[in-house]
Protein backbone atom coordinates (compact mmCIF):
# COMPACT_ATOMS: atom_id res chain seq x y z
CA UNK A 1 0.00 0.00 0.00
CA UNK A 2 1.39 3.18 -0.63
CA UNK A 3 1.68 5.44 1.87
CA UNK A 4 0.98 9.38 1.44
CA UNK A 5 2.73 12.08 2.54
CA UNK A 6 1.69 13.88 5.86
CA UNK A 7 -0.67 16.91 5.46
CA UNK A 8 0.35 20.13 7.35
CA UNK A 9 -1.79 23.02 8.07
CA UNK A 10 -0.89 25.74 10.15
CA UNK A 11 0.66 29.45 9.29
CA UNK A 12 1.72 29.57 5.09
CA UNK A 13 4.94 31.52 3.90
CA UNK A 14 3.63 34.54 4.43
CA UNK A 15 1.63 34.56 7.88
CA UNK A 16 3.03 35.05 11.21
CA UNK A 17 2.30 31.84 12.94
CA UNK A 18 0.92 31.70 16.33
CA UNK A 19 4.06 31.67 18.24
CA UNK A 20 5.64 34.78 15.92
CA UNK A 21 6.46 36.87 19.56
CA UNK A 22 7.48 40.04 19.48
CA UNK A 23 9.43 41.46 16.73
CA UNK A 24 13.21 41.20 15.97
CA UNK A 25 14.93 43.67 17.08
CA UNK A 26 17.01 45.96 13.90
CA UNK A 27 20.40 44.30 14.60
CA UNK A 28 19.03 40.65 14.48
CA UNK A 29 17.57 41.42 11.11
CA UNK A 30 20.06 40.23 8.62
CA UNK A 31 20.29 36.93 10.66
CA UNK A 32 16.77 36.83 10.50
CA UNK A 33 16.58 36.94 6.62
CA UNK A 34 19.28 34.17 6.51
CA UNK A 35 17.39 31.95 8.63
CA UNK A 36 14.19 32.27 6.72
CA UNK A 37 15.42 32.68 3.80
CA UNK A 38 15.15 29.23 2.76
CA UNK A 39 11.85 28.85 3.28
CA UNK A 40 10.67 32.15 1.59
CA UNK A 41 9.28 32.43 -2.29
CA UNK A 42 12.02 33.81 -4.48
CA UNK A 43 10.35 37.34 -4.69
CA UNK A 44 9.94 37.52 -1.30
CA UNK A 45 13.59 36.94 -1.10
CA UNK A 46 14.45 39.38 -3.16
CA UNK A 47 12.52 41.55 -0.54
CA UNK A 48 14.17 40.33 2.38
CA UNK A 49 17.55 41.01 0.60
CA UNK A 50 16.67 44.44 -0.28
CA UNK A 51 15.83 45.51 3.46
CA UNK A 52 18.73 43.44 4.91
CA UNK A 53 21.47 45.00 2.51
CA UNK A 54 20.21 48.40 2.35
CA UNK A 55 18.06 49.48 5.43
CA UNK A 56 18.96 53.18 4.95
CA UNK A 57 17.68 53.26 1.61
CA UNK A 58 14.29 50.91 1.84
CA UNK A 59 13.47 52.60 5.13
CA UNK A 60 12.86 55.77 3.11
CA UNK A 61 10.69 53.75 0.76
CA UNK A 62 6.56 53.42 0.80
CA UNK A 63 5.71 49.69 0.31
CA UNK A 64 5.00 50.96 -3.25
CA UNK A 65 8.20 51.98 -3.48
CA UNK A 66 9.91 48.79 -2.22
CA UNK A 67 7.75 46.29 -4.37
CA UNK A 68 8.73 48.77 -7.29
CA UNK A 69 12.69 48.78 -6.19
CA UNK A 70 12.19 44.36 -6.14
CA UNK A 71 9.92 44.18 -9.30
CA UNK A 72 7.45 42.69 -6.63
CA UNK A 73 4.17 43.82 -4.89
CA UNK A 74 2.60 45.17 -2.30
CA UNK A 75 1.15 42.13 -1.08
CA UNK A 76 4.80 40.53 -1.41
CA UNK A 77 6.53 43.01 0.51
CA UNK A 78 3.63 42.73 3.42
CA UNK A 79 3.75 39.10 3.37
CA UNK A 80 7.80 39.33 3.60
CA UNK A 81 7.42 41.88 6.74
CA UNK A 82 5.11 39.48 8.21
CA UNK A 83 7.58 36.27 8.23
CA UNK A 84 10.38 38.58 9.38
CA UNK A 85 8.15 39.20 12.64
CA UNK A 86 6.79 42.41 11.96
CA UNK A 87 2.74 42.99 12.15
CA UNK A 88 3.30 45.02 9.09
CA UNK A 89 5.32 46.61 6.80
CA UNK A 90 5.30 50.29 8.85
CA UNK A 91 6.53 48.17 11.71
CA UNK A 92 9.40 46.76 9.37
CA UNK A 93 10.02 50.48 8.36
CA UNK A 94 10.71 51.82 11.77
CA UNK A 95 13.36 48.77 12.58
CA UNK A 96 15.53 49.92 9.12
CA UNK A 97 15.51 53.50 9.99
CA UNK A 98 16.83 52.31 13.71
CA UNK A 99 18.99 49.71 12.24
CA UNK A 100 20.20 52.58 9.55
CA UNK A 101 20.73 55.37 12.81
CA UNK A 102 22.76 52.57 14.58
CA UNK A 103 25.01 52.01 11.49
CA UNK A 104 25.33 55.81 10.84
CA UNK A 105 26.19 56.44 14.65
CA UNK A 106 29.53 54.14 14.34
CA UNK A 107 28.22 52.15 17.24
CA UNK A 108 29.81 48.65 17.24
CA UNK A 109 28.69 46.09 15.62
CA UNK A 110 26.19 43.71 17.22
CA UNK A 111 27.14 39.92 17.81
CA UNK A 112 23.83 39.28 18.99
CA UNK A 113 20.41 41.59 19.27
CA UNK A 114 21.98 43.07 22.95
CA UNK A 115 26.40 42.09 22.74
CA UNK A 116 28.76 44.87 20.81
CA UNK A 117 31.93 43.69 19.75
CA UNK A 118 33.29 45.87 22.60
CA UNK A 119 31.55 44.57 25.25
CA UNK A 120 33.65 43.39 28.24
CA UNK A 121 33.22 39.39 28.56
CA UNK A 122 31.77 39.83 32.14
CA UNK A 123 28.96 41.40 29.91
CA UNK A 124 29.04 38.81 27.32
CA UNK A 125 28.85 35.56 29.80
CA UNK A 126 25.39 37.75 31.79
CA UNK A 127 23.80 38.38 28.45
CA UNK A 128 24.87 35.08 26.76
CA UNK A 129 22.99 33.38 29.83
CA UNK A 130 20.10 35.26 29.52
CA UNK A 131 19.39 34.55 25.83
CA UNK A 132 20.27 30.80 26.88
CA UNK A 133 17.17 31.16 29.37
CA UNK A 134 15.36 33.10 27.03
CA UNK A 135 15.73 30.16 24.70
CA UNK A 136 14.94 27.57 27.07
CA UNK A 137 11.79 29.26 28.43
CA UNK A 138 10.29 30.04 24.97
CA UNK A 139 10.89 26.38 23.76
CA UNK A 140 9.71 24.88 26.84
CA UNK A 141 5.90 27.26 26.47
CA UNK A 142 6.07 26.48 22.64
CA UNK A 143 6.46 22.58 23.23
CA UNK A 144 3.40 20.40 22.77
CA UNK A 145 3.20 17.74 25.33
CA UNK A 146 0.39 15.68 23.69
CA UNK A 147 3.20 15.20 21.07
CA UNK A 148 6.06 14.89 23.11
CA UNK A 149 4.20 12.29 24.84
CA UNK A 150 3.48 10.52 22.22
CA UNK A 151 6.86 10.54 21.16
CA UNK A 152 8.00 9.23 24.37
CA UNK A 153 5.59 6.01 23.64
CA UNK A 154 6.92 5.59 20.57
CA UNK A 155 10.62 5.88 21.86
CA UNK A 156 10.38 3.50 25.23
CA UNK A 157 8.98 0.65 22.57
CA UNK A 158 11.05 0.73 19.85
CA UNK A 159 12.77 -2.00 18.50
CA UNK A 160 15.40 0.07 17.69
CA UNK A 161 15.78 4.21 16.92
CA UNK A 162 17.70 5.67 14.51
CA UNK A 163 18.56 9.80 14.86
CA UNK A 164 19.28 11.74 12.25
CA UNK A 165 21.15 14.99 12.20
CA UNK A 166 23.86 16.76 10.47
CA UNK A 167 26.17 19.60 12.35
CA UNK A 168 25.41 20.90 15.16
CA UNK A 169 22.29 19.00 15.53
CA UNK A 170 24.29 16.10 14.35
CA UNK A 171 26.01 16.74 18.19
CA UNK A 172 22.63 16.93 19.70
CA UNK A 173 21.69 13.52 17.83
CA UNK A 174 24.21 11.97 19.48
CA UNK A 175 23.65 13.34 23.03
CA UNK A 176 20.27 11.96 22.75
CA UNK A 177 21.48 8.21 21.18
CA UNK A 178 24.16 7.77 24.18
CA UNK A 179 21.36 8.53 26.54
CA UNK A 180 19.28 6.18 25.27
CA UNK A 181 21.42 3.48 25.25
CA UNK A 182 22.87 3.83 28.75
CA UNK A 183 19.31 2.88 29.72
CA UNK A 184 19.36 0.23 27.67
CA UNK A 185 17.59 0.59 24.09
CA UNK A 186 19.39 0.69 20.63
CA UNK A 187 19.64 3.22 19.48
CA UNK A 188 21.98 4.84 16.43
CA UNK A 189 23.26 8.59 15.69
CA UNK A 190 23.63 8.93 11.57
CA UNK A 191 25.51 12.22 10.44
CA UNK A 192 26.84 10.49 7.26
CA UNK A 193 23.42 11.18 4.79
CA UNK A 194 24.29 7.58 2.45
CA UNK A 195 24.86 5.43 5.47
CA UNK A 196 21.58 7.17 7.14
CA UNK A 197 19.52 6.59 4.17
CA UNK A 198 20.67 2.70 4.12
CA UNK A 199 19.91 2.59 7.75
CA UNK A 200 16.43 3.80 7.38
CA UNK A 201 15.80 1.29 4.41
CA UNK A 202 16.15 -1.35 7.62
CA UNK A 203 13.72 0.36 9.64
CA UNK A 204 9.57 -1.64 10.06
CA UNK A 205 6.88 -0.53 11.96
CA UNK A 206 8.10 -1.01 15.40
CA UNK A 207 11.19 1.22 14.72
CA UNK A 208 11.57 4.98 15.63
CA UNK A 209 13.52 7.41 13.43
CA UNK A 210 13.90 10.68 14.56
CA UNK A 211 15.00 13.68 12.47
CA UNK A 212 17.06 17.23 14.02
CA UNK A 213 16.86 20.06 12.11
CA UNK A 214 16.87 23.68 13.04
CA UNK A 215 15.20 24.90 9.50
CA UNK A 216 13.41 21.75 8.75
CA UNK A 217 14.54 21.76 5.31
CA UNK A 218 17.83 19.97 5.62
CA UNK A 219 17.97 17.49 2.94
CA UNK A 220 20.31 15.11 4.24
CA UNK A 221 18.31 14.67 7.16
CA UNK A 222 14.46 15.03 5.74
CA UNK A 223 16.27 12.11 3.47
CA UNK A 224 16.15 9.33 5.73
CA UNK A 225 13.20 10.27 7.59
CA UNK A 226 11.11 9.91 4.24
CA UNK A 227 12.47 6.49 3.47
CA UNK A 228 11.64 5.69 7.75
CA UNK A 229 8.17 6.89 7.34
CA UNK A 230 7.70 5.19 3.71
CA UNK A 231 8.79 1.89 5.48
CA UNK A 232 6.52 2.20 8.22
CA UNK A 233 8.84 3.46 11.19
CA UNK A 234 7.31 5.96 13.36
CA UNK A 235 9.03 9.07 12.60
CA UNK A 236 9.68 12.05 14.85
CA UNK A 237 10.98 15.41 14.09
CA UNK A 238 12.38 18.59 16.49
CA UNK A 239 12.74 21.89 14.37
CA UNK A 240 12.41 25.39 14.66
CA UNK A 241 10.19 25.38 11.51
CA UNK A 242 7.08 22.92 12.41
CA UNK A 243 5.63 24.43 8.86
CA UNK A 244 9.04 23.29 6.84
CA UNK A 245 9.07 20.03 4.78
CA UNK A 246 10.70 18.09 7.22
CA UNK A 247 6.96 18.06 9.04
CA UNK A 248 6.19 16.03 5.64
CA UNK A 249 6.98 13.12 6.90
CA UNK A 250 7.11 13.35 10.59
CA UNK A 251 4.12 11.67 12.44
CA UNK A 252 4.78 13.85 15.74
CA UNK A 253 7.21 17.37 15.46
CA UNK A 254 8.24 18.92 18.42
CA UNK A 255 9.08 22.47 18.16
CA UNK A 256 12.06 24.03 19.47
CA UNK A 257 12.23 28.65 19.70
CA UNK A 258 13.15 30.03 16.59
CA UNK A 259 16.69 31.65 17.28
CA UNK A 260 17.29 34.87 18.04
CA UNK A 261 20.43 35.36 16.00
CA UNK A 262 22.90 38.05 14.82
CA UNK A 263 26.57 37.91 12.79
CA UNK A 264 28.44 36.31 14.88
CA UNK A 265 25.93 34.11 16.62
CA UNK A 266 24.46 31.35 14.06
CA UNK A 267 21.49 29.37 14.17
CA UNK A 268 24.14 26.78 15.50
CA UNK A 269 24.52 28.21 19.06
CA UNK A 270 20.94 29.29 20.01
CA UNK A 271 19.00 26.24 18.39
CA UNK A 272 21.00 23.79 19.90
CA UNK A 273 19.98 25.73 23.32
CA UNK A 274 16.00 24.33 22.63
CA UNK A 275 17.39 21.13 21.04
CA UNK A 276 19.01 19.70 23.84
CA UNK A 277 16.27 20.33 26.39
CA UNK A 278 13.61 18.54 24.09
CA UNK A 279 16.18 15.88 23.76
CA UNK A 280 16.38 16.14 27.67
CA UNK A 281 12.42 16.13 27.78
CA UNK A 282 12.40 12.75 25.62
CA UNK A 283 15.08 10.70 27.68
CA UNK A 284 13.33 11.30 31.29
CA UNK A 285 9.68 10.52 29.73
CA UNK A 286 11.64 7.16 27.92
CA UNK A 287 13.44 6.62 31.38
CA UNK A 288 10.08 7.28 33.58
CA UNK A 289 8.40 4.46 31.34
CA UNK A 290 10.72 2.04 31.36
CA UNK A 291 12.34 2.52 34.96
CA UNK A 292 12.25 -1.26 35.79
CA UNK A 293 15.03 -1.78 32.83
CA UNK A 294 16.41 1.97 32.59
CA UNK A 295 17.16 2.16 36.28
CA UNK A 296 19.74 -1.21 36.46
CA UNK A 297 20.79 -0.78 33.06
CA UNK A 298 21.87 2.83 33.64
CA UNK A 299 23.29 1.80 37.22
CA UNK A 300 25.51 -0.84 35.39
CA UNK A 301 26.60 1.66 33.01
CA UNK A 302 27.93 4.01 35.58
CA UNK A 303 29.64 0.65 37.50
CA UNK A 304 31.29 -0.07 33.74
CA UNK A 305 32.99 3.46 34.53
CA UNK A 306 33.54 4.10 37.85
CA UNK A 307 37.03 3.38 37.49
CA UNK A 308 38.13 5.51 34.93
CA UNK A 309 36.97 8.15 37.63
CA UNK A 310 38.87 7.01 40.37
CA UNK A 311 42.49 8.52 41.26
Amino acid sequence: MTQQVKETFGAGPGQAGPSAGPPPAPAALAAKVRTLAPSMTRSMQRVAEAVAGDPAGCAALTVTGLAELTGTSEATVVRTARLLGYPGYRDLRLALAGLAAQQQSGRAPAITTDIAVDDPIADVVAKLAYDEQQTLADTAAGLDTAQLGAAVTALAGARRIDVYGVGASGLVAQDLTQKLLRIGLIAHAHSDPHLAVTNAVQLRGGDVALAITHSGSTGDVIEPLRVAFEHGATTVAITGRPDGPVAQYADHVLTTSTARESELRPAAMSSRTGQLLVVDCLFVGVAQRTYDTAAPALSASYEALAHRHRR
